[in-house]
């Protein structure tokens, strides 16, 4: 596993067309914006597990993130 360290406000490039923000840090948690194609599907981990826990569609059948999650 790659480790990096961001403060607020920085960036990650993953690739071309991801870009992954440190929006705010308060206490132990962590905002991130997240710029990706809309064909790229981005979870939560909790999300991802009921997703697969309960039969649910592969990701890649899954629409995209609405930014609700």
């Amino acid at each position: 596993m790659l480790v990096l360290t961001r403060k607020s406000g920085e960036k990650i490039m993953l690739g071309d067309d991801i870009v992954v923000q440190v929006l705010q840090v308060t206490g132990d948690s962590v905002r991130l914006g997240i710029e990706a194609p809309r064909s790229l599907h981005v979870f939560r981990e909790e999300v991802w597990v009921r997703l697969n826990g309960h039969g649910a569609r592969r990701p890649d059948d899954a629409p995209p993130a609405d930014g609700r999650g």
